[in-house]
């Protein structure tokens, strides 16, 4: 692969999408150039402004808009708000000529070919020979993009098609041309995965590329599925969401989001291009959904499609759904099945696939047609959109959502008893997978000396997926547990490090993982180089277990509770202090003991999407783990001599008492959760594994040595309390805060404080430790306090009492 850098990249059309790509590049810390059309008429205002239409302020004013509005939606596409400064906007007329100093430009205008190539005749003339041009089309045949380009261009020109939002949907699917030079395809599938984050699939230039090709199906088999079995929109939606491993939008919520018109326009796609494609009928458009875009209820866009909000009884908005035979709204109801029901408390998807496949309700029916024909579907597609099984695969879980992908259903099913279902009710397979099965082939994935490989057709061999060793599944495993528990597994990950794991429910932080982190430090430290805390679940960890703490408290077990809480500090400081390096790397939710845990490692090899924070207020408690210790630390190593004393810890207490999490990681160095200089981002999730495996390595090769535990922490006792009580004072004042948030509040500056010193000291991590454990447990006996978490427990929001 040649040394190819990117400095700068150019993002032609500020659309929906241009916008939030142009965003995502500039996360990543790159210059982005972000042009569009400039308008042809003056709004009222810009003509009461008596501005003409050559004005700068004029001519920039789409793009303006479009990266204004961009930047305040919601999820925001944006990991922190400096990320907008990197960026630089203008118009195709004034600025197509600024594409000389970029080394990528993508192309994301309308949907229309003739539109993308008078584009491309202008990027001709301005771009620098050499540079990569790509084209983020959804449907738009690649190779006729290129056509009557120089040659120079089609060699560096290829599709790049990110899913929307793409900051959070993982999915960039490569699709080149026979023209496209293969160093090119190379770095992008590379840039994407290790710079973008992105899970990058490498697609043939067919009709929708993969994940559409094969999602678009999905849907219109759960349709088919649906009107054969007479289910209804809520009954498909109880179906076809988490309980299977897909997102909670399921199947009619994620049309409503995405737009019912812009789905019927893909089938309808498929079913024009794809003339040859042995299930082309399914893709026919029902007439029910025809009728929805001719009322114009084609989902959020319109305000509404298979759901609408409306008033309830009770005055509040509540959400109806659409009855497809009366064409009427009623509010949503909560279907049962008895197959659903059965396998809602299996955790394991692959286990709770197996029973609803095998129910014998109507769901059980619907899941038998659905997968039927979903594998019969995919099975015929190779070699058509793609040569390799897990492209399809990865194609559906970054793109889509899945938590498995198709092929992995189909392996969790049985491959044998499943295409013998298949063919006796009428679903044919491709002559490939039977041939597999005859060479006495039984899946298309196997686990191999921790590497999963994946049956490859060619050869009719399992071959290992190439990159793999940049990335570790710890699940994968399974011959290199070296102790577990019945919440937590320790790996040998090789080259002497070991990797914890939990798998509790939302990630939960128990005494059974405090033990496995406590097993993990002591064994590590006999003969290992290192630790890595991780986890594979949905999220890292939504905290410690406040189910025992409303326990013991309820039952006034106060002496339980205390030493519940000593063990919980005591786990932190082992993190912090002991022979080898501990790195932690969350992902997703990272909260309350979670962030705890992260304060105190070595090192934090954060995934990008790390929402973290010290959350404990919002259930009437302050961080009870060594957080607020670890915060009362850093503000003190924060104080700089010339600026006043209090303005640090007030910060940190803000943050603490606002719950504040981050939106990210990069949002995380800037609450003072994550360390500059020493904590690290990984962009692309799957790798944050093998890249904490790396840190632990360097660190230790670097000499590690155990760190002392700290007795100079400058607390300003009286002196901080006063500033803080009196801020606090003012929010309560002001209606801001209750009573009982008052209380807590006061309990968290007097431990960050030091407690009531008459003057400033030095204490030791041990002394703020015990002032944070007494705060704890004082609030654990307050009634209100168990009303929240209560509140919580029940799966509802912190009440404000």
């Amino acid at each position: 692969m040649s040394n190819r850098i990117i400095k700068k990249v150019a993002v032609l059309g500020s659309g929906v999408m241009g916008s939030r790509i142009a965003c995502h590049f500039a996360g990543i810390g790159l210059s982005v150039l972000l042009l569009d059309i400039a308008p042809k008429e003056l709004t009222d205002a810009e003509k009461a402004k008596k501005l003409s239409i050559d004005h700068p302020s004029v001519k920039n004013r789409i793009v303006n808009d479009a990266l204004a509005a961009a930047l305040k939606s919601n999820p925001s596409p944006v990991f922190n708000k400096d990320v907008v400064k990197r960026i630089r906007t203008g118009n195709f007329t004034d600025n197509m000529k600024d594409i000389a100093s970029c080394d990528w430009t993508i192309e994301v205008v309308v949907e229309r070919l003739d539109i993308k190539q008078s584009i491309f005749i202008e990027v001709e003339k301005f771009r620098k020979p050499g540079t990569l041009i790509t084209s983020n089309t959804s449907g738009i045949p690649i190779h006729m993009m290129a056509e009557g380009r120089s040659e120079d261009f089609k060699k560096h020109f290829c599709g790049t098609h990110f899913f929307n939002p793409p900051r959070y949907l993982r999915l960039l699917e490569i699709i080149p041309t026979v023209y496209t030079d293969k160093e090119v395809v190379d770095f992008l599938m590379h840039y994407g995965d290790l710079y973008l984050g992105k899970t990058t699939v490498l697609s043939k230039d067919t009709p929708a590329f993969i994940a559409n090709r094969i999602g678009v199906f999905g849907i219109m088999a759960i349709l088919n599925a649906m009107e054969k079995l007479k289910l209804s929109v809520d009954e498909v939606e109880a179906l076809t969401g988490p309980i299977i491993g897909r997102p909670k939008s399921a199947t009619f919520r994620t049309a409503d989001v995405v737009g019912i018109d812009t789905l019927i326009k893909v089938a309808k796609g498929i079913a024009e291009n794809c003339p040859d494609d042995e299930a082309r009928e399914a893709f026919s458009i029902p007439n029910w959904l025809e009728k929805m875009v001719s009322n114009n209820w084609i989902g959020d866009k319109s305000g509404q499609g298979f759901f609408i909000k409306k008033k309830g009884e009770k005055g509040d908005k509540e959400i109806y759904s659409l009855n497809l035979e009366t064409f009427e709204y009623a509010p949503r109801s909560r279907p049962r099945f008895a197959a659903v029901e059965a396998a809602k408390g299996v955790d394991d998807l692959k286990q709770r696939l197996k029973m609803l496949v095998a129910g014998q309700d109507k769901a059980g029916e619907f899941y038998r047609k659905f997968h039927n024909s979903l594998f019969s579907y995919i099975s015929h597609r190779i070699p058509e959109i793609s040569n390799e099984i897990y492209r399809l695969d990865d194609a559906m879980q970054a793109g889509f959502g899945w938590e498995i992908g198709a092929f992995e259903s189909w392996d969790a099913l049985g491959v044998a008893k499943t295409v013998d279902a298949m063919k006796t009710a009428g679903d044919s397979v491709a002559p490939w997978v039977d041939e597999m099965l005859a060479a006495g082939n039984p899946s298309f994935y196997k686990i191999e000396n921790g590497k999963r490989l994946y049956y490859d057709i060619p050869t009719k061999k399992y071959i290992a997926t190439p990159g793999a060793e940049s990335f570790i599944i710890m699940s994968n495993n399974s011959d290199k547990i070296i102790w577990k528990n019945s919440a937590c597994r320790l790996y040998n990950l090789g080259d002497e490090v070991l990797g914890l794991e939990w798998y509790t429910k939302m990630g939960s932080i128990g005494s059974e993982v405090l033990e496995g982190i406590n097993k993990g430090i002591s064994v590590a430290e006999e003969k290992y180089k290192g630790l890595v805390i991780a986890n594979e679940g949905p999220q890292f960890s939504a905290g410690a277990n406040v189910g025992m703490i409303f326990m013991y408290a309820t039952e006034q077990e106060y002496d339980e509770l205390d030493l519940a809480i000593r063990m919980f500090q005591n786990t932190m400081m082992r993190v912090r202090y002991s022979a080898i390096p501990v790195v932690v790397a969350p992902h997703g939710l990272a909260l309350g003991g979670a962030c705890e845990m992260s304060l105190h490692s070595d090192k934090v090899q954060a995934a990008a999407e790390t929402y973290m924070g010290l959350v404990e207020l919002g259930v009437g408690l302050i961080p009870g783990g060594g957080g607020t210790k670890e915060f009362a630390l850093r503000a003190a190593d924060e104080m700089h001599p010339g600026e006043p004393e209090t303005i640090t810890l007030q910060n940190r207490f803000l943050t603490i008492g606002t719950a504040k999490v981050s939106t990210s990681a990069f949002e995380a160095f800037d609450l003072g959760m994550l360390r500059r200089g020493t904590d690290e981002i990984s962009m692309n999730q799957s790798r944050r594994i093998a890249d904490a495996k790396k840190a632990a390595i360097e660190l230790y090769d670097a000499g590690y040595t155990m760190p002392l535990q700290r007795n100079d922490i400058k607390v300003l006792g009286r002196s901080g309390l006063g500033m803080l009580y009196a801020g606090i004072n003012g929010m309560f004042r002001g209606n801001y805060i209750t009573e009982h948030d008052v209380k807590i509040a006061q309990k968290l500056a007097y431990v960050m404080c030091g407690g009531d010193l008459s003057e400033q000291s030095l204490v030791s991590e041990q002394y703020l430790l015990n002032l944070e454990r007494e705060a704890f447990l004082s609030l654990c006996g307050e009634k209100k306090t168990l009303e929240r978490i209560q509140s919580v427990l029940k799966g509802g929001k912190p009440i404000r009492n």
